[in-house]
């Protein structure tokens, strides 16, 4: 069952005290998100670098005052913060088409044709993510793939609202005309 904000203040408390089921089920809810989040912007190693987010996030839950969405955003800096640092220690240029073979977008395993399809799907996002700039795919990342919105993207990436709306604008136009471009050449 996901997590909602009627029941996020009980799960907030019990992991805050330590409660097994609480971290799992936070766990749970974020971390598939926070693997596809890194994977789509290159990280090496998007698994372990989750495993740190997490860690990170037990490490100091007790300081997060919020709601539900709030504490998406909150993980979600922590893990933004975490890749630049991968970045920055490794002295590479990410690779965008690390997505795992079993990512799947909306975190869940199911069945294989579902699987399949979402992998399809996957290629697809790789390549279109290669066609745009590093802080453009940042902008798509989060809002797509984190499910973030524009606000918490902005605090994410330490810009503003409306520069994020014009980075999402300039890419998902980029896109279109790529792909409008192509489905009309044979």
């Amino acid at each position: 069952m996901p997590l909602t904000e009627e029941t996020f203040a009980s799960v907030l408390t019990a992991a805050k005290a330590g409660a097994e089921w609480a971290w799992s089920r936070i766990y749970r809810e974020l971390a598939g998100s926070v693997t596809g989040y890194l994977a789509s912007r290159g990280a090496a190693e998007p698994e372990d670098i989750t495993s740190e987010v997490f860690l990170k996030v037990a490490q100091h839950v007790h300081t997060f005052e919020g709601d539900l969405r709030s504490f998406r955003s909150w993980v979600f800096v922590i893990a933004h913060r975490r890749l630049i640092d991968d970045r920055r220690s490794v002295g590479r240029k990410p690779d965008f088409t690390a997505l795992p073979p079993d990512y799947s977008p909306n975190g869940k395993a199911g069945d294989v044709e579902t699987e399949a399809l979402e992998g399809l799907v996957t290629d697809e996002i790789r390549q279109a993510l290669e066609l745009l700039t590093e802080g453009q795919r940042d902008v798509l990342a989060l809002r797509m793939i984190a499910g973030l919105t524009l606000a918490e993207t902005a605090e994410i990436l330490g810009k503003k609202v409306n520069a994020i709306k014009a980075q999402q604008r300039r890419a998902l136009e980029a896109l279109q005309e790529k792909f409008s471009f192509e489905s009309v050449t044979p």
